[in-house]
C-alpha cells in the first residue's frame, strides 16, 4: 500500500487490554504500507530496556512482526517513554528518531515531533523536562532498580495528574511563535506531532506562504492515526 501512517500517544498500558488489542489489530490489518512513524507515549510509561514490560509482550511482539514483514517502524521519544532505548528498539526492529526530524513526504519536507517542546507557555513542564532530558540523570535513572523506577514513574504520573487539573487549558497547549519558529527552522511547511490530545488540522500564513500543522489524537479510549499518500492525507478515528 503506498500510504504512510503516523500515530501518537498510545499510552499502552495493561490496565487498558482493549487499546493493546486495538492497536495489535491496527498493525495487522496496515502490513505493508511505506511506513509508520510513532511520534512519542508509545507507553504509558517506560522506566527502561531492562524492564520486562509484563502486561506489553503482545504488542511488542505485534511491533516486531509488523517490522519483520519489511514495513520501516520509526519511534520518536516522548515524556512518557524518553528511556527507551537501543535494546528495545532492536527488539522490535525499529529506528529512533531525533526529537526534531524532518522527513521526505511523498515530496513535502515535513517535520515530525512530539511536540512537547512546543507547549512554550507551560514554563513549569519545560523546566521539569529540561531536567528529565539530561544524560546525566538519565543515567542515574537507568542506575536505579526497576523497582525503585516504577516507584518513580508512578509517583511522577500521579503528580502529573494533579498539576494537569491546576493548569489552565491555553498553557497546556502549544505556543503559535514556537510553531513558527521551529517551521520556519526546519525550512518546512507542514508539522506534524502528538502530546497535546487535541487532533485537528490548522492552517496559517507564514512569510506569505500557505503552512499546515497537524495534531494526532491520543489512545486512551479509542485509536487516531494520520494517513497519508502521495494525493492526501487524512486523520482517522480507530473504534477499539
Amino acid at each position: 500500500m503506498t500510504q504512510t501512517l503516523f500515530v501518537s500517544d498510545l499510552h499502552l498500558d495493561p490496565k487498558r487490554p482493549h487499546i493493546i488489542a486495538a492497536f495489535c489489530h491496527f498493525l495487522e490489518k496496515n502490513s505493508g504500507i511505506d511506513a509508520l512513524y510513532i511520534l512519542g507515549d508509545l507507553f504509558e510509561y517506560w522506566i527502561g530496556d531492562d524492564d520486562p514490560a509484563i502486561g506489553l509482550e503482545t504488542v511488542i511482539d505485534s511491533l516486531h512482526a509488523f517490522s519483520n514483514s519489511g514495513t520501516p517502524v520509526f519511534l520518536i521519544h516522548g515524556n512518557r517513554d524518553f528511556l527507551i532505548g537501543k535494546k528495545f528498539a532492536k527488539r522490535i526492529q525499529c529506528k529512533i528518531l531525533e526529537e526534531e526530524t524532518v522527513i521526505n513526504l511523498y515530496g513535502t519536507p515535513t517535520l515530525i515531533m512530539h511536540g512537547d517542546t512546543l507547549c512554550t507557555d507551560d514554563i513549569a513542564y519545560q523546566k521539569y523536562r529540561a531536567k528529565a532530558r539530561n544524560p546525566f540523570i538519565r543515567k542515574a535513572l537507568l542506575m536505579l532498580t526497576v523497582k525503585q523506577r516504577l516507584k518513580i514513574a508512578d509517583s511522577l504520573r500521579n503528580k502529573s495528574k494533579s498539576a494537569i487539573q491546576e493548569k489552565p487549558e491555553e498553557i497546556m497547549d502549544v505556543n503559535q511563535q514556537t510553531v513558527e519558529k521551529v517551521m520556519q527552522k526546519h525550512n518546512v511547511t507542514h508539522l506534524i506531532h502528538g502530546h497535546t490530545h487535541r487532533p485537528g488540522e490548522h492552517e496559517f500564513i507564514l512569510n506569505g506562504k500557505p503552512h499546515q500543522r497537524t495534531v494526532l489524537g491520543d489512545w486512551y479510549d479509542q485509536g487516531s492515526v494520520l494517513r497519508c499518500t502521495p494525493d492526501s492525507s487524512k486523520l482517522e478515528i480507530i473504534k477499539s
